[in-house]
């Protein structure tokens, strides 16, 4: 155990006997601590390998990037947001507290409740969103066995789904941080398993790993644009190189022209300067398979990732970093259990980047093989970009319910680890004497039932990547306050009693929320300001730079030494 441990302290009576006090919240004493390098890494597994990682690597291929770009980019993302999620996990491994009670310190024994609800909340509606996904998986397996067929609308078989599913939640939650770590720690090596096994599928049904990767530079190219002779188009080949569209036709403001042979250069004459209003094209095979509609891109737009490459680099580099950035908030709830800081260290740099770039990479890798493969993917738009497309193009019956139970293994394991942990701690910080970890991760799952997600999902998962980037400042005031004004000493006392030193105005530290609402407005000036929307479109970053630099400002006593002592303590810290 490192020395980090000594700051672990038996409370008083007077703090035993506050309000703020639990059994949940207290100071997590050594003897509690079970969470190893493997443990931490596992629970990284657990929370990476979803549909959104699979997602926002294809994607990036969809937007023109290749393969290797979209991982380096991806690469960079997550290396960037793991410094500050092990800079605020430090606080958790020290102290043996959750975010809620190490965020007392910064923001008051009351204000707190305003950034841990606000992540609470947001884990919440991601709760109740992953846990219908869940539910269609179970449904789908249903279905599957008894063989049924599978009803597009809502129906009484998705609603049992998704109430196994969430019973299957439930159950984790009753039983505790430990279960979780079971749950995380069994799961992990079978999901690296699968997307080893997915790898292995692609390249055997291609011919090859290299030519799947080779295949895949023609996902850079846009399907159809203008150019300076006419129509450039790019459809997709088979494995054996060979373009598997045979004819198109144009589609002219909803006028339809007749079906003609592909020109052997791929360019189709066509004569309208760079005017591409209402020009759409349409594929077809052999076979007389139908493509959808694709709308021809303007010339300036098709060229646009060349003259524009820095910028959709930093736009992507944003969302990867962002898309971490509620866990680096409440990291602390995970951390308290590790047993020293050099384990929670280790375990979420091989965790978070590892696995992420793993499945970012199976996600580019099966969505290309599968666009060769299948007959029916003519063009790039109709590639199966989400595993749930994916499991459908498939015609084997034990395949498609394997498929699925895999689905439901990753969906529960990130469901757990990355939306129940931080709410029931949010909402147990309100009355910690009558609110246990296990009731406010109640409160969370039936929170999930009542935003309704199956009505929802596609609306509520916009609102909550909105306020969702927002959280950049909540993490800058926590990692501001700890490492450049405390420089990692807490008052461990203190931060359970009403009326010590971190009670600040009636609970509130009013510094802290200046910072976060300049942090904030930062970023809604980018968003309401089109002349501005690089600030909205980098929110993490520059919102997370102008919270820091204002509450250090606001803060620190002496701001000559600002620079000096928080570099210092944030780079040479002898206990990690």
């Amino acid at each position: 155990m490192d020395k980090d441990k000594s700051k672990i302290v038996e409370l008083s009576t007077a703090a035993k006997s506050s309000h703020l006090y639990s059994e949940d919240l207290k100071p997590l004493p050594t003897k509690e601590r079970h969470w190893g390098v493997w443990d931490l890494t596992a629970i990284w597994v657990g929370m990476a390998v979803c549909i959104p990682t699979y997602l926002l690597a294809s994607y990036m291929i969809k937007d023109g990037f290749s393969w290797l770009e979209a991982i380096i980019i991806i690469a960079l993302g997550n290396l960037i947001v793991t410094i500050p999620m092990v800079l605020n996990g430090h606080a958790g491994v020290k102290y043996g507290v959750p975010f809620p009670v190490i965020g007392r310190a910064s923001f008051g024994t009351k204000g707190i409740h305003l950034p841990s609800l606000l992540r609470g909340l947001v884990a919440c509606g991601w709760f109740g969103i992953q846990c219908w996904i869940g539910g269609l998986a179970v449904y789908s397996i249903g279905v599957t066995v008894l063989g049924l067929e599978s009803e597009s609308a809502l129906s009484i078989g998705k609603f049992i789904g998704f109430a196994i599913f969430w019973l299957l939640n439930v159950y984790f939650i009753w039983n505790g941080m430990e279960s979780i770590r079971w749950i995380e720690k069994s799961t992990a090596p079978i999901l690296l398993i699968m997307g080893v096994l997915l790898i292995i599928w692609g390249a055997t049904n291609v011919g090859g790993f290299s030519k799947v990767l080779k295949n895949s530079e023609q996902y850079s190219i846009a399907t159809a644009a203008i150019n300076n002779k006419g129509i450039a188009i790019n459809t997709i080949t088979d494995k054996d190189g060979k373009r598997k569209a045979k004819e198109y036709r144009l589609i002219n403001n909803g006028k339809e022209q007749a079906w003609k042979s592909i020109p052997t250069n791929q360019i189709i004459p066509y004569q309208a300067g760079n005017n591409v209003k209402g020009l759409n094209i349409q594929f077809r095979s052999d076979d007389k398979i139908t493509s959808s509609k694709v709308k021809v891109q303007a010339s300036s737009l098709a060229n646009s990732s060349t003259q524009n490459r820095f910028w959709k680099y930093l736009m992507w580099l944003t969302a990867m970093v962002g898309f971490w950035a509620t866990m680096a908030i409440s990291i602390a709830d995970i951390t308290r259990h590790s047993k020293s800081q050099k384990e929670q260290v280790m375990g979420q740099f091989i965790g978070l980047p590892g696995t992420m770039i793993l499945y970012s990479f199976v996600g580019i890798f099966v969505t290309c093989a599968a666009a060769t493969i299948f007959g029916d993917v003519l063009v790039l738009e109709d590639s199966p970009w989400d595993p749930v497309t994916l499991i459908g193009k498939l015609n084997n019956s034990w395949v498609i319910v394997l498929a699925q139970i895999f689905m439901i293994i990753a969906t529960l394991s990130t469901n757990i680890a990355a939306n129940v942990i931080a709410p029931a701690n949010a909402f147990s910080n309100l009355n910690p004497k009558n609110i246990s970890f296990r009731t406010g991760g109640i409160i969370t799952a039936v929170i999930g039932i009542l935003i309704c997600p199956w009505w929802l999902l596609d609306e509520i998962s916009g609102l909550l990547i909105f306020v969702s980037s927002f959280l950049g400042p909540i993490l800058a005031v926590l990692i501001a306050d700890y490492f450049f004004i405390r420089k990692t000493e807490l008052n461990t006392e203190a931060l359970f009693l009403t009326d010590g030193e971190y009670a600040y105005q009636q609970g509130y530290n009013i510094k802290a929320f200046v910072a976060f609402t300049a942090g904030v407005l930062t970023a809604l000036v980018g968003f309401f300001v089109p002349a501005l929307n690089l600030l909205y479109n980098t929110s993490w970053f520059s919102s997370f730079a102008v919270t820091l630099v204002v509450y250090c400002l606001l803060s620190y006593k002496n701001k000559k030494k600002i620079l000096a002592n928080g570099v210092i303590h944030l780079f040479i810290l002898s206990n990690f």
